[in-house]
């Protein structure tokens, strides 16, 4: 399915809705936020970034998971199902933490969701986890998309990110094979399925 294939297809199911929101699930280095972004300009919408919810470093520190960012217990999971459930319920200029891969941290308060905002596209690696509390997320979604990327092609765009951020090249490898790739094998072997999975982008 191309991108103006699925513009339509959320334009349609969306018709008449107060608001309908897209899941947009997958590993690190997928395109999530890539075609979050296309799509929320495509239909009008806005983009909820589930990496906001990150904990901070300080805290992974003092919890001994700091070599493992970015694995499900390193995120405010309870606090972003609550958020999920606010913007289900339409309330009204919900502020939304949007994280700063600069800084490597979250910024509280960054954006506003107003009742207006009609089409959210929900995006972040663990939305389709089957594990408690994120199953919960399943029944505040009216439509699930994943995407679906070979581990080679993860690896190459993960080098590029974090080279792109200062890493040095070992470096990169070295946190590429010790967490990110991990961290999208529990995506890929723990998530349930969506309605639509979409290859490479």
């Amino acid at each position: 399915m191309d991108h103006a294939a699925l513009t339509s297809l959320i334009r349609s199911r969306a018709e008449g809705a107060e608001r309908f929101i897209v899941a947009l699930a997958g590993p690190p280095a997928s395109g999530k936020s890539t075609l979050a972004a296309t799509l929320a300009q495509s239909l009008d919408g806005r983009v909820v970034p589930m990496d906001g919810f990150h904990l901070d470093d300080a805290v992974l520190d003092a919890r001994g998971l700091r070599s493992r960012k970015g694995s499900p217990p390193t995120f405010d999971a309870k606090g972003f199902l609550h958020l999920m459930r606010r913007l289900r319920e339409g309330e009204d200029d919900v502020a939304i933490p949007v994280f700063d891969r600069d800084l490597e941290l979250a910024r509280a308060g960054a954006e506003i969701i107003s009742r207006r905002d009609r089409i959210l596209i929900v995006e972040g690696n663990y939305l389709l986890l089957d594990q408690a509390p994120w199953r919960d997320l399943g029944l505040l979604f009216d439509l699930t998309i994943s995407l679906d990327v070979p581990e080679p092609e993860l690896i190459r765009r993960l080098t590029a990110r974090w080279q792109h951020h200062g890493r040095e090249a070992q470096a990169a490898q070295d946190w590429i094979a010790s967490n990110d790739l991990p961290n999208a094998r529990i995506v890929r072997d723990s998530s349930r399925p969506a309605e639509i999975t979409l290859g490479p982008l």
